[in-house]
């Protein structure tokens, strides 16, 4: 396989449609710019792993996908199934197409921009970017304490535990009643509001063991859609944001200060950033989230790690 044929996953758009005159428009911006490719379409998101193994085993070497966060998410647990050989060779890229394109967005990627994309690109600039590992620890039998397995499940963007974990598992569920996506997000947080979400948790951040009712903790690799402003995929460090359940009143604050860049400076917000593993003991009934997609059976006790200049991944010149 020649080294600069890129292998491309098309994950269309989930409740729209027309997806493929999306893809029509990508893909006159490739031929036009004499991009040598081959691309294989998503049939769901699980599918995204399935195929990236495969263009991975067929030796492609820059790997791009077309979609947002969980397809990249996806694609980053699959590649990670293959030994350090592979991951030094192979490059990760994304072209922006979903709700969700924060670890895109970071960068400077646009979806409203295809042409600067495909550009950056071409070109193949590549960084290695930090890349956090959540270990589900399940303990053989109760008195020998003996690690049995370690589930993983990695993640660019951030992990969630508490209400944004949450109201992505009511959205999934929602999706089924509603069928429109973008109204599912509102029906979900419509339920929530509903219900006072707090959870007991117990968790080790540095040397500080934090222990109370909480509403949502966001470990960020990024910013997290806001959550963790100041985080960067590139500095061997996670941060923590902590957040208290406010009143009515700070919660319509705290999304203002969320969409404006300053949610470290509202008051239910505790923040911390760390190189170390983060250890959660409890968590309650709270739900566990990596990038938009909810663990399903993660349970505590877990580890929060981060693998420091660990994936290559193609950044803008």
């Amino acid at each position: 396989m020649e080294k600069t044929r890129w292998g491309i996953i098309y994950c269309p758009k989930q409740g729209v449609r027309r997806t493929h005159k999306r893809w029509e428009r990508i893909k006159e911006l490739l031929d036009t710019n004499g991009v040598a490719y081959d691309f294989v379409q998503s049939e769901g998101a699980e599918s995204v792993g399935r195929l990236t193994c495969m263009l991975v085993n067929n030796g492609y070497e820059t790997l791009i996908i077309v979609g947002g966060d969980s397809a990249l998410n996806r694609a980053l647990n699959a590649l990670l199934t293959f030994d350090e050989e592979v991951r030094q060779r192979v490059a990760l890229g994304i072209i922006p197409n979903g709700r969700g394109n924060d670890f895109a967005s970071f960068w400077g990627f646009s979806e409203e921009d295809d042409a600067r994309t495909v550009r950056w690109l071409m070109e193949r600039r590549m960084r290695k970017v930090d890349v956090g590992c959540i270990t589900c620890l399940q303990q053989e039998g109760e008195t020998d304490g003996e690690t049995r397995s370690a589930d993983k499940r990695y993640f660019l963007n951030c992990a969630n535990v508490g209400l944004v974990a949450n109201i992505m598992k009511l959205k999934y569920k929602t999706r089924r009643i509603f069928g429109l996506t973008t109204l599912t997000y509102f029906s979900s947080m419509i339920l929530l509001l509903f219900q006072r979400m707090e959870m007991k948790m117990r968790f080790k951040v540095n040397e500080e063991t934090v222990e109370r009712k909480v509403m949502s903790v966001c470990i960020g690799n990024s910013r997290a859609y806001g959550m963790t402003p100041n985080a960067v995929p590139y500095n061997g460090m996670l941060d923590v944001s902590v957040i208290s359940y406010p009143e009515m009143r700070q919660l319509i604050e705290g999304l203002g200060m969320l969409f404006t860049g300053k949610f470290l400076s509202h008051k239910n917000v505790c923040a911390y950033r760390t190189p170390r593993a983060i250890h959660f003991d409890e968590i309650s009934k709270a739900s566990l989230s990596t990038d938009g997609i909810v663990l399903e059976g993660f349970r505590a006790p877990f580890d929060i790690t981060l693998n420091a200049e660990y994936i290559n991944f193609i950044i803008p010149s």
